[in-house]
């Protein structure tokens, strides 16, 4: 690898290592959050899917944006927007405005990570691009995993504000080396999508809003039914918009590729368990077990040490047998820790957590980057890119509508306080639905997998 192709990379995932850990790393700081500012539970909530909605709602019109004016100028734009909002969110006066700058800053990471994708596809090739994306995966892997305990060991030496001013002051180290960066365009672009975009983002936001909104204003609330009412709406039209347009950011015929729907629902269901745990755990730990941070931090680390670990053993087992067994085991260890977790009560300790946790990570680390080489892989070289863009979009999605479903139940189990035996049997009902939802996928993806050939090697 070349030097400047070494600069390239070491900007381009300086920048990215923060988007996840701004997430995950958030969720520890929720209860110290709301004492400090004062607000209910639902505007806490905003902390968190605020910033997801709107990282997976632009995610693919900033793609296009970028092949227009340039990827290294959108990530530099995101990467500013990002560090900006991150900076006001550590000073911000009341839940509203942190909520709104949340969004702002997702709105950000979504313009630099997507632009950081086409930037380092057009400056490495061969070996040097595997190399370089398996670190871009790496990378937001281990800030999504470990967001958690490094945002705890933060809030123990600077306050709760420093899981916002740290992320951000790391964004500015990597807009000072932006100039570093090639520049290219795509010259084929047409322009973005902005009818999918605007019914994408809306019908995602609207249905978030219903899900956190429910617990406080009622399920029957007008303002809930017709948050949910036009959200699907949305959703549908978006679906129907993306048929329509010349040049859709979502092509809805990959979908018929058996091997990418089950690739894609695999992979929604991976993210859809581990990131709502990842968020709401860490309060469970602090208000009900009664851990400190650090504590809590450090006990999720039994979910998140073997993500790091386990994919090149997943590497080594999809060519000893085929990537379809490798993550058909996957989902089912997911499944079995997930119920095994419902053991979790106030006098849990890290080590009787240990065997649900580790289950759990050792099933999400086993699809780590396998689960995305199987749906490019099912998409062919000349689909490679939409079906990337889909991919992405498709799992943050689901993961940010699992963020709000489990919010949703915590929220209603404990009225609205976060504590309690109340926040016991919502988190035990949480973890029965998310166990279910992946038994129900492993037995889509068994039979979609089962119409094609396996694959024993992955690239």
């Amino acid at each position: 690898m070349r030097t400047h192709q070494a600069v390239t990379l070491a900007t381009v995932l300086l920048a990215v290592l923060m988007f996840p850990i701004t997430l995950t790393g958030a969720s520890i700081a929720l209860p110290e959050i709301r004492t400090a500012l004062h607000g209910d539970l639902a505007s806490v909530q905003w902390v968190v899917n605020a910033y997801n909605t709107t990282f997976a709602g632009f995610m693919l019109a900033a793609g296009g944006l970028a092949d227009i004016v340039g990827r290294r100028r959108v990530f530099a734009a995101g990467t500013a927007i990002f560090a900006a909002g991150g900076l006001l969110s550590a000073v911000a006066a009341n839940l509203l405005v942190l909520d709104v700058l949340r969004g702002l800053s997702g709105i950000g990471a979504s313009a630099a990570a997507t632009s950081a994708v086409a930037i380092l596809a057009g400056s490495f090739d061969g070996k040097a691009k595997a190399l370089a994306f398996s670190l871009f995966g790496t990378t937001i892997g281990f800030g999504l995993a470990f967001g958690p305990s490094v945002s705890s060991l933060l809030m123990g030496a600077f306050g709760w504000q420093a899981v916002f001013w740290f992320p951000a002051a790391v964004g500015l180290a990597a807009l000072a080396l932006v100039p570093v960066l090639p520049e290219s365009r795509n010259p084929a672009a047409t322009g973005v999508d902005w009818p999918g975009t605007t019914t994408f983002t809306g019908g995602l936001l609207l249905v978030i809003t219903g899900f956190i909104e429910g617990p406080a204003l009622g399920w029957a609330s007008p303002l809930v039914l017709l948050a949910f009412v036009v959200g699907v709406g949305l959703l549908v039209a978006f679906a129907v918009v993306e048929r329509r347009v010349a040049n859709p950011m979502f092509h809805f015929e990959l979908l018929r590729t058996p091997r990418f729907l089950a690739a894609a629902m695999a992979a929604a269901t991976f993210v859809a368990v581990m990131v709502p745990l990842l968020v709401y755990l860490p309060s469970y730990l602090t208000e009900v077990v009664g851990q400190t941070a650090p504590q809590a931090g450090a006990t999720l680390i039994l979910m998140t040490a073997p993500i790091l670990v386990l994919p090149l053993v997943a590497g080594a087992l999809a060519r000893w047998t085929s990537e379809n067994t490798v993550l058909a085991a996957a989902l089912a260890l997911v499944a079995l820790g997930a119920g095994w977790l419902t053991t979790i009560n106030p006098g849990s300790t890290a080590l009787s957590l240990a065997g649900p946790l580790l289950t759990l990570g050792a099933g999400i680390g086993l699809s780590t980057g396998l689960v995305d080489a199987m749906a490019l892989s099912s998409a062919g070289p000349d689909r490679a890119g939409t079906a990337s863009g889909m991919f992405g979009t498709s799992r943050l999605a689901f993961e940010t509508i699992s963020i709000a479903v489990v919010g949703s139940i915590i929220a209603t189990g404990t009225a609205g306080t976060l504590q309690g035996d109340g926040y016991t049997s919502a988190l035990r009902l949480s973890l029965w639905l998310l166990a279910a939802l992946t038994t129900l996928v492993l037995a889509a993806f068994l039979t979609l997998t089962r119409r094609t050939p396996a694959t024993a090697a992955v690239a």
